[in-house]
């Protein structure tokens, strides 16, 4: 499915990253993926880790159906290989993997590519590497990665402001925290276990919407420090 830069821009207020881990007994990635987006996800990633490649492609050839179903934009992290055997809508990657490497030429110009920045240099390289969105983070502490320095919103705004691509903010964003993103020029917030790991996940997806769409009309940024 093609998507449109515009579309693909509007994508970003609510994007949902799988996270396997947070499964009920007898729920699948499926079925509360469905949820999700019946919710109001708009953009979904899989990103499962612990995954096999067998079984990671099976699940993201699933979610690729699903997505089409409700029109939603669905990317495959990491992996251009499984993104293109399962005709997935693009692909996420990190700033290793545009070293050395065209991932533009290998999906194509009509695939998203999403591109992980922490820096405006990292920023910048992104989108001279053909990205359509940046994931910029960790925005705050965020379990996660445990690695990942949350970014201040000068820093946050920096990036903004030095490329023209819409960009998303990630990395421990919850219902309490984003409101403190109002200002900073993101064009939508990705979340995981702010959905995957609630109780009632859809609930999760359709309160996280409403604070999301609150964030970006919002005119300045409330609370400057970081968690």
């Amino acid at each position: 499915m093609k998507f449109t830069k515009e579309e693909i821009h509007k994508s970003m207020l609510l994007y949902a990253v799988t996270d396997r881990m947070w499964l009920n007994e007898g729920e699948t990635l499926i079925s509360v993926a469905e949820e999700v987006l019946k919710n109001g996800a708009t953009f979904l990633q899989i990103r499962e880790k612990d995954l096999n490649e067998d079984d990671f492609e099976a699940e993201a050839e699933a979610l690729h159906t699903l997505c089409a179903k409700y029109r939603i934009p669905f990317v495959v992290n990491d992996s251009v290989e499984i993104a293109l055997r399962c005709n997935a809508d693009g692909v996420h990657v990190g700033q290793s993997d545009i070293k050395g490497r065209d991932i533009r030429a290998l999906i194509g110009p009509d695939a998203i590519l999403g591109i992980s920045a922490g820096t405006v240099q990292e920023a910048e390289a992104a989108e001279a590497a053909g990205a359509d969105y940046i994931g910029v983070g960790a925005v705050f502490t965020t379990g996660t990665k445990k690695d990942a320095r949350s970014l201040t919103m000068e820093q946050l705004r920096a990036i903004r402001n030095a490329v023209s691509i819409p960009i998303v903010a990630i990395g421990g964003i919850n219902s309490g925290n984003i409101m403190r993103l109002a200002g900073s020029g993101v064009d939508g917030v990705a979340v995981v276990s702010a959905i995957f790991a609630a109780p009632h996940p859809g609930e999760a997806t359709a309160g996280m919407l409403k604070l999301a769409e609150e964030m970006l009309s919002a005119k300045t940024v409330r609370g400057e420090g970081n968690e």
